[in-house]
């Protein structure tokens, strides 16, 4: 900000997880380059979108946003491009990929059968663990972000002033399986019996939101559970959560 330097100006140590598909993501902010159909393209909503919609491969399908600024070719559906350089990005355990002006496009001479990935599934087994990055976060207010803010910090839009949203990062284990699952804004309330505005008092009150992720922990935490939701990646995306007796 100082310098007046734009993120994408600025170089950093090369983290790219090279050649990925689309179900393997589980990372946010990971380069990767992925080798996908356009399936779908959608009306932007804001004007620093070029283009936005769905993209697929043989394991699955993701959101793209390119970003105006990239200046990057146009995309045109039912063709299969090689995209280089490209930056994931994750929102309530659903990810995406972003184009930025370091992203190059490739058109690839070839077909894709593009696969299915979303499973519904209805899990019984206790929690075993919260991860961090759960209970009372911050999130990027600009239209089509939601990126959780690290340190007041958004990686697409640099500082800004945060929205509160709530959510859950939970571990199930029943004995023969690990499974990872996310808490949204209503899941979240609804399992914990405390709403947003209640978790921001009970974090402005102690001046720490680490609060609200304690606090689910202990309450939380080595409960049997009946689940259910979708998943999608190694994620499950819970839509209902009962806690058993």
């Amino acid at each position: 900000d100082v310098f007046g330097l734009e993120y994408d100006d600025l170089e950093f140590p090369g983290q790219s997880a090279g050649d990925v598909t689309l179900s393997s993501v589980d990372q946010d902010e990971q380069w990767v380059d992925v080798t996908v159909k356009v399936m779908e393209l959608w009306d932007p909503t804001h004007d620093s979108i070029d283009q936005v919609g769905l993209i697929g491969d043989e394991s699955g399908r993701l959101k793209f946003t390119k970003w105006a600024k990239a200046d990057l070719p146009a995309l045109d559906e039912d063709v299969v491009y090689r995209f280089s350089n490209v930056i994931t990005s994750e929102y309530e355990g659903r990810y995406s990929i972003n184009l930025n002006s370091r992203s190059k496009i490739e058109a690839v001479d070839e077909d894709i059968e593009v696969g299915a990935d979303v499973e519904d599934v209805e899990l019984s087994a206790p929690m075993v663990a919260i991860q961090s990055g759960s209970g009372l976060i911050k999130r990027c207010p600009e239209e089509d972000c939601s990126r959780v803010l690290q340190n007041g910090r958004c990686a697409e839009h640099g500082e800004v002033e945060g929205e509160f949203d709530l959510r859950i990062k939970a571990v199930f284990d029943d004995g023969q399986h690990v499974q990872y699952a996310i808490f949204d804004k209503e899941a979240t309330e609804a399992i914990t019996g405390v709403t947003l505005d209640e978790a921001t008092e009970m974090a402005m009150d102690a001046l720490d939101t680490g609060v609200v992720e304690e606090s689910f922990i202990d309450s939380l935490v080595g409960q049997y559970y009946s689940v259910i939701g979708s998943i999608v990646g190694q994620y499950l995306l819970v839509e209902e959560a009962e806690r058993l007796e």
